[in-house]
């Protein structure tokens, strides 16, 4: 697996809003089918793009104003932020290439 993926409150604002690459944040929680059914392709995505994005996970449950902030209703979420912004977003379980389409758009 790659480095770890998960990301906390305390550094989501530097690990995610300070990064000079693009970020995929996957919003999951432990109880959410649909998210450990992508959590692997999530892992497998944070090695292809090592150097070129970063990807992490927040867990709704252990950092709900992250959540909160960005307006979190479904997971999971995929947000990527790109500057200190979100600049794109997607709800729900897709297939690896899908996810991988997303953050390429990005680079």
């Amino acid at each position: 697996m790659a480095t770890n993926l998960a990301v906390e409150s305390d550094s989501f604002d530097t690990r995610v809003l300070g990064s000079s690459k693009p970020v995929l944040v996957d919003f999951w929680a432990e109880w959410c089918g649909p998210c450990k059914q992508i959590g692997p392709s999530i892992e497998a995505l944070a090695t292809e793009f090592e150097g070129k994005a970063d990807v992490v996970k927040v867990d709704v449950d252990a950092a709900g104003e992250i959540a909160a902030r960005y307006g979190i209703m479904s997971i999971p979420a995929l947000l990527i932020f790109k500057d200190g912004k979100e600049v794109d977003r997607m709800v729900g379980a897709q297939p690896k290439d899908v996810i991988a389409n997303l953050i390429s758009r990005h680079l």
